[in-house]
């Protein structure tokens, strides 16, 4: 069963001007019977707000859902049949593989790598330190990266770098953990690691496979384009998106997955990172952010799916979006449901640590 109706076609975003301010509108074609009866613009409301001096300064538009793992949309906002790039936010998908082929038991990786293998970390000495552990026990070298290499993201690890005299790494890169795990799965499927990383790839593959199955989608007919770290990245609806993301509750690898995490939420961003300050906080959470907007989730002992997209790729407004949904389910304890509230909205300061306002869900 695949959940995107049949006789709707996706043909783009509208921009409008309305008292909102600047809105981009997705805009279908309804077709019956092969005839186009009537288009249809769905209007993505406010998911986050930022104010400064007592007032709105701006506003971000988006759309989420909530989904079971049958398919069922609990709860939504905005246009949720809209192709989307996910991007990072499911490396849980691109980790099921290395599951399910058996290389994760034959290396010998420990929760701690798993939950890099689903990371987009801040290159912080700890975060090298396991993704060369992964790299080891799999045999493979750092030189096999095909990833790319950029300085680490946290200040204070990026300036030790530098201090120390080195330059930008492959293995600093937010992605070398995924990437070590591409590795050893190649690996595992007695595959030419060269090329690793390009759509017809066995690794890639095995991942295409993955989202078909999780998300109930025809990945052979989906857009794509390549990700930042160079592997292929489809774009399909935030429904199925969220649908892959409840399944994961109910499968051996996703539960091993998504229990990695939550064991070791450091390791899935790092220091002052949103996820894993949110994972800190709440454990019985699980939830992955990806470039522009995009936040992503499940709550394993409720068995829900959670996708959420700020129309104009803004982290900020995903991920205090991101918390309200969390915080508007019935799943929670008293102290949990407090936990994420706090999370909903972030203070902003100057470079004089000023309070200057804040962003807000408005979900």
């Amino acid at each position: 069963m695949v959940l995107m109706p049949n006789k709707k076609r996706y043909i783009g975003l509208e921009t409008r001007i309305t008292t909102r301010g600047i809105v981009a509108v997705p805009c279908y074609l309804i077709f019956a019977n092969n005839n186009l009866i009537k288009e249809v613009n769905v209007q993505n409301p406010v998911i986050a707000e930022v104010t400064r001096g007592g007032i709105v300064e701006s506003r971000h538009t988006g759309a989420f859902c909530v989904v079971d793992g049958e398919g069922r949309v609990l709860k939504s906002a905005g246009d949720i049949e809209a192709p989307v790039f996910p991007r990072s936010a499911i490396k849980a998908f691109q980790c099921v593989p290395l599951i399910e082929s058996g290389a994760a038991d034959r290396f010998g990786f420990s929760e701690e790598e798993l939950a890099l293998a689903c990371a987009s970390h801040n290159g912080e000495a700890e975060h090298v330190h396991v993704a060369r552990s992964m790299l080891k026990k799999a045999e493979n070298k750092e030189d096999q990266y095909e990833c790319g290499a950029h300085w680490p993201i946290e200040i204070e690890a990026h300036h030790q770098a530098v201090k120390d005299g080195g330059k930008a790494l492959r293995i600093h890169n937010s992605c070398s953990g995924k990437h070590a795990g591409m590795l050893a799965l190649a690996r595992q499927l007695g595959a030419d690691p060269k090329g690793y990383v390009k759509i017809d790839h066995p690794v890639q593959r095995a991942i295409a496979k993955a989202i078909a199955g999780y998300c109930d989608v025809d990945v052979a007919k989906l857009a794509w384009g390549i990700d930042g770290c160079s592997v292929p990245t489809w774009a399909f609806p935030l429904r199925n998106i969220a649908l892959g993301f409840a399944r994961l509750t109910e499968t051996p690898a996703g539960i091993r997955i998504t229990a990695a995490v939550r064991n070791h939420p450091f390791m899935v961003a790092g220091t002052g990172r949103f996820g894993t300050r949110l994972m800190q906080a709440v454990p019985r959470a699980f939830i992955k952010g990806g470039a522009e907007g995009v936040y992503c989730g499940c709550v394993p002992h409720a068995g829900l799916g959670i996708a959420v997209k700020c129309d104009d790729g803004a982290g900020r407004a995903a991920e205090t979006a991101m918390a309200e949904v969390l915080a508007s389910l019935d799943v929670w304890t008293e102290d949990e449901k407090q936990k994420l509230t706090e999370l909903t909205k972030s203070e902003l300061t100057n470079w004089n640590k000023l309070n200057v306002g804040e962003i807000h869900a408005v979900i």
